[in-house]
């Protein structure tokens, strides 16, 4: 690391170069990212960012030779708890942009596709936390429950590159431990996104679509695993302009067939048996109880082959075997879970008791992602060479 008047060579060199590439700079300016005295927001950004390439922590950098040079922790902290960043912006802009220059690389007969997931952000450790919840682990085959929150994510995937778009840490409002600081300014971006916290996932999934698509982002399906896909977010996606592809459960959600409202266990039933395909058993046209167009495949689940999974998706058209394909596309967002917190720090490096210094810090592990996917992307596709 260097000090604040080297701040050129503060960047390995390969990331300095993806850093200009992506403008990466300037989206934070754009989104409000500044400060007029002291260190610049840019180096700061570019400290932190650099932290997991040096192979340090900021206590480390702290006990260094060159401690001396950097900013105190207390400037460190006011950055990542300054509720007047807008990071939601300067994500969205970001990924916009760099799934535009995916996208140019993408063949036009590749499917791309939004994908809806959560995953925990735990804080098992924590008891001042900024409206710190108690959740359960959905995904976990433990069961369990953890202190913390509902990293509900989405991003974007061709099959080949995985970025994240946008984010929230949803708390609970039956099950948090602790509530808004009342300190903050209602103003702020960071107010907002605390209100947010406390809604539920499918309130926000629609309005994050809706954000991505207004950026342009180029997308055909939504995918979702089974926690998601529920009749009235299925219909406000698709009256977006967007079809949907997803897991489903044998709940109380009804469908269609000759004008009679069956279950998924009995549309299973009526489905007509599918042949020369040993994984997919049957499928189906009907329509769900609000009136929206569905095809849904029975395939042989894998783990217990004397059961059968079911897979919905709101374009009719696509075939039995594209279905099943695209819809496989959603491990993308499942990889992308695992590589931030297993080697890009999320949720470790920095362990601030305000909701702003966690929305900030993940959405600079966010962008540590999306550098280092564009520069794979680049390193093994020969259309960027030359």
């Amino acid at each position: 690391m260097i000090a604040n008047n080297d701040m050129n060579n503060q960047l390995p060199k390969a990331l300095k170069a993806v850093f200009d590439e992506l403008g990466i700079l300037k989206h934070l300016r754009n989104a409000g990212i500044t400060k007029g005295l002291g260190f610049s927001c840019t180096y700061i950004f570019k400290l932190i960012f650099s932290l997991i390439f040096e192979g340090k922590n900021w206590y480390m950098l702290l006990q260094g030779k060159k401690s001396d040079d950097l900013p105190e922790k207390n400037a460190i902290y006011r950055f990542l708890n300054n509720p007047k960043y807008n990071w939601r912006r300067f994500l969205l802009s970001l990924s916009a942009a760099t799934i535009s220059k995916v996208s140019t690389l993408t063949g036009n007969k590749r499917p791309k596709v939004l994908i809806v997931d959560d995953s925990s952000y735990e804080r098992n450790r924590s008891k001042k936390v900024e409206l710190l919840a108690r959740c359960f682990d959905h995904a976990s085959q433990k069961m369990r429950y953890y202190k913390g929150f509902r990293m509900l994510t989405l991003g974007w995937s061709d099959g080949t590159t995985f970025m994240p778009i946008d984010f929230s840490l949803l708390s609970s409002m039956k099950a948090k431990i602790n509530g808004i600081t009342e300190k903050i300014d209602k103003r702020t971006s960071g107010y907002k996104r605390r209100r947010e916290a406390l809604q539920k996932a499918p309130e926000q999934l629609p309005d994050m679509i809706k954000r991505a698509l207004s950026k342009g982002i180029d997308a055909s399906y939504v995918l979702m695993d089974s926690w998601f896909t529920q009749p009235p977010l299925i219909k406000d996606i698709v009256d977006q302009g967007i079809d949907v592809i997803g897991m489903v459960k044998a709940t109380n959600q009804r469908y269609l067939v000759n004008d009679k409202r069956v279950g998924l266990k009995e549309l299973y039933r009526l489905a007509a048996p599918t042949k020369h395909h040993k994984s997919i058993l049957r499928s189906i046209h009907t329509t769900m109880a609000n009136g929206v167009d569905v095809k849904v495949v029975f395939v042989r689940n894998r783990n217990k082959k004397s059961e059968w999974l079911a897979i919905l998706s709101t374009d009719c058209t696509l075939t039995d075997q594209e279905i099943i394909r695209i819809y496989g596309m959603r491990w993308d967002i499942e990889v992308f879970f695992k590589t931030t917190k297993s080697l890009l720090k999320l949720q470790k490096e920095f362990q601030g008791r305000s909701y702003d210094s966690m929305i900030a810090h993940t959405s600079i592990v966010f962008t540590r992602y999306i550098v280092l996917s564009w520069q794979h992307r680049c390193s093994t596709d020969e259309r960027t060479l030359g």
